[in-house]
């Protein structure tokens, strides 16, 4: 999805200097390629964004890098369990619901903390000011594995006593932030929850559909969407190279252009216990999905 690019494209053309490339390790031909996922739930699909990171992850891990793309969550957190992935990029909520399969490879870092919040939106003039007055909504979800755009706003829920079928009229999933700002914008939906960084990326690449929308609630914040792989390959030569890659993005000019599309700061290694407070809400609707 198009949420968390810039339409800053001259950026990515800077900073290609010979010597940075003459620097990068050899990539390995002929081995099987470090197959990397992504689903746009989170991350755009557009082809310039794709082919930078390609690019960019290739050269800084010396490894030939073959992206995959799906649709939900679910996909891609099963192929990674099922070690058809060698490492994605998820959400929280599916990396705690699976803890003792998957292991941290690295998380984002946006506006300086690896933190980003679930917002409830509502169409621009309407006057909502808590959960409690979206009551009997059309709500839209992000996707059913999604944290922001599902989990906080069922935990919420349930410290009232209720869910999402019994709380509002009618739910159903949109499959991208995106989709989700722009099902309350256009009346689609009375309500939505969506991912807080997205909804401010957006905010500057896309002001007009964000302001038929306003903010009702913000949640507490939250660890970000991580990278996550098998934990039996946790300590690989291949994974620790991959960790690497992104820590050290800020460094490298197509690294930094790639952050510079995503709106992000960097990567940092990231400890699991940031996800903690992922695992509490899990517990409120009845724990894992795994």
């Amino acid at each position: 999805m198009r949420d968390v690019v810039t339409g800053r494209r001259s950026l990515l053309l800077a900073g290609l200097a010979g010597a940075g490339l003459l620097a990068a390790p050899a990539i390995v031909h002929g081995a099987q390629p470090l197959r990397f996922g992504l689903t746009p739930v989170f991350l755009t699909s557009d082809l310039e964004l794709l082919s930078r990171l390609k690019t960019y992850l290739e050269r800084a891990t010396g490894q030939a890098v073959k992206l995959i793309t799906r649709r939900t969550y679910q996909e891609i957190t099963s192929m990674l369990i099922s070690r058809q992935l060698d490492a994605a990029w998820i959400c929280g909520y599916p990396f705690v619901a699976n803890a003792s399969q998957l292991a941290l490879v690295a998380v984002p870092v946006w506006r300086g903390r690896p933190l980003y919040q679930s917002y409830l939106i509502a169409s621009a003039g309407r006057e909502a000011e808590e959960l409690e007055n979206l009551k009997g909504d059309i709500h839209a979800f992000s996707d059913p594995d999604s944290n922001s755009g599902y989990l906080v706003t069922a935990a919420a829920l349930a410290d009232l006593k209720t869910d999402p079928p019994h709380f509002f009229s009618q739910t159903f999933f949109t499959y991208g932030h995106r989709n989700v700002i722009r099902a309350v914008g256009t009346g689609l939906a009375m309500s939505g929850s969506v991912d807080g960084y997205v909804y401010e990326v957006m905010r500057e690449t896309e002001a007009a559909l964000v302001d038929t929308t306003r903010v009702v609630r913000k949640s507490a914040w939250l660890g970000f969407p991580p990278i996550a792989c098998p934990v039996s390959q946790a300590s690989s030569p291949a994974i620790l190279a991959l960790r690497q890659a992104f820590v050290s993005m800020t460094g490298d000019a197509d690294g930094r252009a790639v952050l510079d599309m995503l709106r992000l700061d960097g990567f940092e290694a990231g400890r699991p216990d940031l996800f903690d407070p992922i695992a509490a809400m899990m517990a409120k609707i009845g724990g894992s999905k795994g």
